[in-house]
């Protein structure tokens, strides 16, 4: 049975080459792509058409898709997205039929070559069984193969003809679609008739190296072993003659094996040896070509990939010249660079300085890993990227390093890279509150007519929404992490992010218990799934300690405690709730936000409980007022529902309700509206500093502080102060960009400061 793939498409004039399936996966998350391919599956898989070319493939969703057909010659336009873990285009913009392809043979492999590399493509098992017996579940459900050994998830989709139907006995073969779902990959058969008994072949060759299957036409990493193994199976009823072998390209005379022609009995193998001795430095390479009788795999192919007495990969002769953005916002932007004279590429960027580091011959960096004080924003083949953790009104510095080399072998060109810097969007406002006066008495009738309607987006398309695009971020090692609102606990994970296996969930910060129309789950309302109001949260430690109660600050007994979070009584003995302080203004605004959108929402006040002190909801909203976190949150969100957030756009609006019974307050703040005053009379110097910083409020005590990384790192924080200066020895800090805020009595201010 074929291993290998080819795909014959139509020949049509308007078939337009761009790019090719391979090069799209490589692209980074939230590029636009166009691919051409045929389509694998039709309407029987939903809104879903898996679309494949001759080097890989890649999935296009979207209901605008319904005519594509089975076999369809088809060009696809769409975004590149990560759905729990599985890489796809949504939303796919548009596509063209282009006639009618030829459908690809499914590829042969075993269970264990299910993984990312052949993710989306149509493949086929051979000689394995279901684990589960008696009938498919009605609807959709997951089931399991196995080959004896190792198992495989088999998605049974639901609008297919499978469900319902009796699990077959015995051995079987099988083919489906290379899915994923979170850390699972999965076969995704389309109907019935990918579902068959078994028939052994009379001969069917596979091969080893080093105990890793490699497929026909596949290539090998030798690296800068010496021996390598190669095992040939034979898993057909019959003798499989092996009749000759030979090695040929360029570096060819540096390989040796001890493979001559023999016979492999029915369901046997047999052990060769590939030696490698290089005769120079640099990248070298050589074909394995083994003449066989299997009827469709002869020869078999194997690309070899060495490297010489140097242990590293040839030098790219040149970097990438132009680095460019575009699509730039207060949360996200494009970077886009030429295609240089290499195998793949490692982009570092930093924030609020330019780059001075580079990468180290022999290493192998991951997404996220540290260079010095530069990040890694990416590594591989594309010439696009975009970075995730972009916050608002940040200074973002970028170099680009071509190299060449796998895993240990990397061989980077630090010349000349491609040097470039871009700055992150603040608040995008413009003419909105056009009209809204907070003069009138009619402001929160007015507000919540221009908030309401909106876009409405599913509870449960958080996590790709907010969670994939835009709370999630790189760490170290290849991980992501992302931050609970309440506690600040960085909960590092292997992506895809799942809820379940990492214990954190989608807070209501104004609490679903105090929703007017609750329940309001089942069915979904659109207060339910609100992304103004959502935060992601740990859920044992934050979330269900939180529960439903009011969010204030504690001065009595805390009763319990997770780091920057805690539960414990107010000053009237009331049992309260008090996140971290970088997030009580955010807590008190997607309240303020809440109660002013759905007031009147089911014939009820949106007023907060009476058990919640609103006056302590507003003294948190003037005292952490919105950062760069929160505005770029705010403009990706208004991105998404086509609706803001007053209260962060303008502060000054919680002056004029009465949040406790939703009523107009003309008066204002009073001593509250001091903001303008507090900015104005706030200085940091010298910035630069090298050696020292001062700061100081012109007539106001400082009472606590907290300096800043670029990174979002916290270096310094104390509470419980009294001064009059504030001085902070710089010395003691790595060289960058930092931002100090400080709290007063009668507010919050904060300044970027420059340490040398």
């Amino acid at each position: 049975m074929k291993k290998t793939l080819t795909i014959l498409l139509l020949s049509f004039s308007q078939f337009y080459f761009s790019q090719t399936i391979a090069e799209a996966r490589n692209e980074s998350i939230g590029q636009t792509v166009t691919i051409n391919g045929v389509a694998t599956n039709g309407g029987e898989l939903g809104a879903i058409r898996y679309i494949q070319d001759a080097t890989a493939a890649l999935p296009a969703y979207g209901n605008n898709l319904s005519s594509i057909q089975r076999g369809d010659s088809v060009s696809v336009t769409g975004v590149i997205f990560e759905f729990s873990g599985l890489l796809e285009l949504s939303p796919t913009t548009s596509y063209t039929i282009l006639g009618q392809g030829t459908m690809p043979e499914p590829l042969l492999i075993p269970i264990t070559s299910a993984n990312e590399d052949l993710e989306a493509q149509l493949v086929r098992f051979d000689n394995v069984s279901f684990v589960q017996s008696g009938f498919f579940s009605n609807g959709s459900s997951t089931v399991q193969i196995t080959d004896g050994t190792n198992t495989l998830d088999v998605r049974v989709n639901g609008s297919t003809n499978i469900d319902g139907s009796e699990i077959p006995s015995g051995p079987i073969s099988i083919v489906g679609l290379v899915g994923q779902f979170n850390a699972n990959y999965q076969l995704i058969p389309r109907d019935l008739e990918d579902i068959f008994p078994y028939v052994a072949p009379a001969k069917e060759i596979n091969i080893k190296m080093d105990g890793n299957d490699v497929l026909n036409n596949g290539t090998y990493v030798i690296g800068n072993s010496s021996n390598t193994t190669i095992t040939i199976e034979n898993t057909g009823s019959e003798s499989l003659s092996i009749t000759g072998t030979y090695l040929s390209g360029t570096n060819s005379a540096d390989f040796s094996t001890d493979l001559n022609p023999t016979s492999i009995a029915p369901l046997s193998s047999q052990e060769f040896s590939l030696n490698f001795n290089p005769s120079t430095t640099g990248s070298m390479f050589a074909t394995l070509v083994i003449d066989n009788d299997d009827s469709d795999e002869n020869p078999y192919v194997i690309n070899l990939q060495a490297f010489g007495t140097d242990n590293l990969a040839t030098e790219p002769n040149s970097n990438p010249e132009f680095l460019t953005f575009s699509s730039i916002e207060a949360y996200t932007f494009i970077g886009q660079y030429d295609n240089g004279d290499s195998e793949s590429y490692l982009v570092l960027w930093k924030n609020g300085s330019p780059i001075s580091e580079e990468p180290q011959d022999g290493m192998s960096y991951l997404r996220g890993d540290y260079i010095g004080d530069a990040k890694v924003a990416y590594v591989g083949s594309g010439t696009s990227l975009t970075p995730r953790g972009v916050i608002a009104n940040q200074d973002y510095y970028f170099k680009v390093f071509a190299f060449n080399g796998s895993e240990g072998f990397q061989n980077y060109r630090t010349s000349d890279p491609a040097v470039a810097q871009v700055t992150s969007l603040g608040a995008q406002i413009g003419d909105y509150y056009n009209g809204i006066s907070s003069a009138s008495s009619t402001l929160l009738a007015d507000l919540n007519s221009l908030i309401n309607p909106h876009n409405y987006i599913s509870y449960f398309l958080y996590k790709t929404t907010m969670m994939s695009q835009f709370e999630v971020k790189d760490t170290t090692n290849g991980q992501s992490y992302v931050t609970c609102c309440y506690s600040g606990e960085n909960k590092v994970f292997n992506d895809p992010f799942d809820w379940s296996d990492n214990n954190y969930s989608r807070e209501h910060t104004y609490a679903h218990s105090w929703m007017g129309t609750f329940p309001c789950n089942d069915p979904e309302q659109e207060e339910y799934a609100d992304q103004h109001n959502l935060y992601p949260a740990n859920l044992p430690n934050a979330n269900s300690p939180r529960s439903n109660l009011p969010l204030e600050d504690i001065t009595g007994d805390i009763v319990f405690n997770y780091l920057e979070g805690s539960v414990g009584y107010n000053a009237n003995n009331q049992l309260v709730y008090e996140p971290r302080a970088s997030h009580k203004g955010n807590a008190a605004r997607a309240i303020f936000y809440m109660a002013t959108c759905y007031t009147g929402n089911g014939g009820n006040n949106w007023a907060v409980p009476t058990n919640q002190n609103a006056a302590s909801l507003v003294n948190w909203h003037f005292n952490d007022l919105p950062d760069n976190y929160e505005i770029a949150r705010h403009e990706y969100i208004f991105n998404l529902q086509n609706n803001r957030n007053p209260y962060i756009d303008s502060v000054d609006y919680a002056c004029y309700i009465d949040f406790s019974n939703m009523s107009y307050n003309p008066d204002g703040c009073g001593n509250m509206s001091v903001q303008e005053m507090l900015n104005k009379n706030f200085s940091v110097f010298p910035i630069p500093s090298s050696n020292k910083l001062f700061a100081q409020i012109n007539g106001e005590k400082i009472t606590a502080y907290e300096l800043i990384s670029s990174e979002g790192k916290k270096i310094e924080a104390e509470r419980n102060l009294n001064l009059s200066v504030l001085e902070l020895n710089t010395s003691l800090y790595v060289a960058g960009t930092y931002v100090l805020t400080v709290t007063s009595p009668n507010g919050v201010v904060q300044k970027k400061v420059i340490i040398e």
